[in-house]
């Protein structure tokens, strides 16, 4: 097993920027945000001491079950390489016997349709769940838009958009919103916004202190906080983190008021104009629900972000190798029974 030695994280970082499959999950500044986790690093070297894949592994104690091992959208390599998955799944295997793991579980950036990849893995002692639909179905989201913008001028970008989609990004325009980048402090206003998000759409908050460790972790080479103003006032928000050749857009918040000036779709509009100026070969609008049904409650996000003419993903799903069935069953139980608890919890708190 190689992991990551002190040394050589600039490397590591180096190897992951300009790598086609790079991913801020994978990130050393992503392990630091969660800190709450120890982050250990698996890597495949050629002859020459090269690096040539790579696993980022958050690694977490769970109380009365043990170490839970999580990867988020990993492996960075050629996932078509059995040599250099073989590497990569040993040293997983070795890393879970030093950790005494219950469980290993992936949730990779590979599209659901790469049947190499899942014969392989599969003759590697990996298991596939790829029946999730919904956001609770996984740590990450399973359906994701993303922009191609490779190649592409803002015009041919724009004009690719749907007729609404251009509509709403210029009466935005033509109503006096404007858009602002934020700083640190911003991310106080930003998150009294997020909570009002919350309460309206039914879902959970983080904390002021986890955006601002986000903050202090990533920005300003790798996180950009985006404000929409009306008349002065804060209306809506958007933290884009940035990592390689692509830009991710991971949380919004709006407000109540003025939604009808369409803030929402000028700000992802303007990060869309950053990264292309930028050079970046993809815009990630992130997650969906796989339930296309406009009676779904999650619909309205699905039809904000397929407005861009973005491409709807579907990823492989869970990847996983249970070390130790019978207690990852009975997590599996008691994970279902959290979520369905703060779910409760923060219905209530909205009435």
């Amino acid at each position: 097993m190689i992991l990551l030695a002190k040394g050589e994280e600039n490397e590591y970082k180096q190897f992951l920027e300009h790598h086609d499959r790079c991913n801020f999950g994978q990130s050393l500044e992503w392990g630091k945000v969660k800190s709450n986790w120890k982050n250990e690093v698996v890597l495949s070297k050629n002859d020459n001491g090269k690096i040539v894949g790579s696993i980022s592994v958050l690694i977490r104690k769970i109380p009365i079950f043990g170490n839970f091992m999580y990867v988020s959208r990993g492996p960075i390599c050629n996932i078509h390489d059995e040599i250099i998955l073989k590497d990569l799944t040993d040293g997983l295997k070795e890393l879970a016997r030093k950790y005494k793991a219950f469980t290993l579980r992936m949730e990779p950036d590979i599209k659901s349709s790469d049947e190499e990849f899942r014969n392989i893995i599969k003759r590697m002692g990996f298991k596939i769940n790829d029946k999730g639909k919904n956001f609770s179905d996984g740590i990450q989201p399973r359906y994701v838009f993303r922009l191609d913008l490779k190649g592409k001028t803002e015009e041919e970008i724009f004009s690719e958009f749907h007729q609404k989609t251009r509509y709403n990004i210029r009466l935005a325009g033509r109503k006096g919103v404007e858009i602002r980048e934020g700083s640190r402090d911003d991310l106080k206003e930003f998150h009294k916004i997020m909570v009002v998000t919350g309460k309206r759409d039914n879902f959970m908050i983080r904390p002021l202190e986890y955006f601002e460790k986000m903050y202090d972790c990533l920005a300003p080479e790798h996180l950009k906080l985006m404000m929409a103003y009306y008349e002065g006032k804060p209306i809506s928000g958007i933290i884009d983190i940035i990592y390689g050749n692509k830009i991710w857009y991971l949380y919004g918040a709006s407000s109540n008021e003025h939604r009808n000036l369409m803030p929402n779709y000028l700000l992802q509009w303007e990060m869309i104009k950053y990264s292309i100026s930028q050079g970046k070969d993809m815009y990630d609008f992130r997650g969906v629900t796989g339930i296309v049904d406009e009676k779904d409650p999650h619909y309205g996000l699905y039809r904000f972000k397929k407005g861009f003419n973005a491409e709807f993903t579907e990823f492989i799903g869970e990847v996983y190798i249970n070390f130790r069935p019978v207690r990852y069953k009975l997590y599996k139980i008691s994970e279902k029974t959290y979520k369905y608890i703060a779910v409760i919890k923060t219905k209530l708190r909205g009435k």
